[in-house]
């Protein structure tokens, strides 16, 4: 079996997740100088266009040639804009197990799009990959992010005391590390069963539309 994922395109009904290229950088690098992503995310700031060209060109590129991981641009099916990321890291092919961590820009919250792009990236890793677990980790004040993780069929399963750095403005407008606790997520193949189904029933992933 493979120990590296391959360059692919998943598609739901208003989504298309497919690799980073050079046209995304000026919205990447926008979307990751918000301040939700600054707070809850180790990614510099400010974040520049060079390093939003290097993360695609070099970065992305090296962590799936090593099997370790994967970067998906997140976009819209009808408009083409990029509205998230989801990124697969510390990927173990000998357990089948990798990590799932999602970001969302902040012109696309409130449509659903974090749970719905990582239902759809479970549902292929599960399915196409056999991968046996994924894990998602949140930080503890982070509850938008928890009810994604919630909302696709994660199970709690503990909380790993101050192993976690987010960040928050100071008063002269710069940014200051405060150590927080993560909460460990699992997903398991038998725990989306039904997912799709039930998200149906409520009236789809924008029923949920304060949640990420």
């Amino acid at each position: 079996m493979t120990n590296t994922f391959p360059e692919i395109s998943i598609s739901t009904e208003r989504l298309v997740l497919r690799p980073l290229d050079e046209d995304d950088v000026p919205a990447l690098a926008e979307m990751m100088n918000d301040e939700l992503v600054a707070a809850w995310t180790s990614v510099p700031q400010p974040f520049t266009e060079d390093g939003a060209r290097k993360w695609i060109s070099e970065y992305a590129p090296r962590e799936r040639t090593a099997g370790t991981g994967l970067d998906l641009a997140v976009t819209e099916f009808l408009t083409q804009r990029l509205v998230g990321i989801i990124q697969l890291t510390k990927t173990n092919w000998h357990v089948r197990a990798t990590e799932l961590s999602y970001i969302v820009a902040p012109w696309a919250r409130g449509e659903g799009y974090a749970s719905e792009a990582a239902l759809a990236t479970a549902q292929w890793l599960f399915r196409d990959q056999g991968m046996e677990r994924i894990e998602l980790r949140t930080a503890a004040d982070n509850t938008a992010s928890q009810q994604v993780a919630q909302k696709i069929g994660c199970i709690s399963e503990g909380v790993l005391r101050g192993a976690c750095i987010a960040r928050t403005r100071t008063e002269d407008g710069t940014w200051a590390d405060v150590r927080t606790d993560f909460i460990v997520w699992s997903l398991l193949p038998e725990d989306i069963e039904g997912v799709t189904e039930q998200l149906a029933e409520a009236g789809g992933f924008t029923a949920f539309s304060d949640w990420n």
